[in-house]
């Protein structure tokens, strides 16, 4: 499957945009890489928990 690249625009306050700089700039990353990084992060978490679960399921373990 091919992937593209598309824009997503956001409007946040000065503060949460300065925050993100923060975090951005101690890992060495731009504010996109870090929030994009972030969302990729936030989604394997919850497939990760997902597929915890129906294992857990699978197995019988409550």
């Amino acid at each position: 499957m091919a992937m593209g690249t598309s824009v997503l625009s956001l409007r946040m306050d000065g503060e949460l945009l300065d925050r993100l700089r923060h975090r951005a700039a101690k890992r060495g990353m731009s504010v996109q890489d870090h929030v994009v990084r972030t969302l990729i992060r936030d989604g394997f978490d919850e497939r990760f928990q997902s597929a915890v679960k129906e294992t857990e399921r699978f197995h019988g373990a409550t």
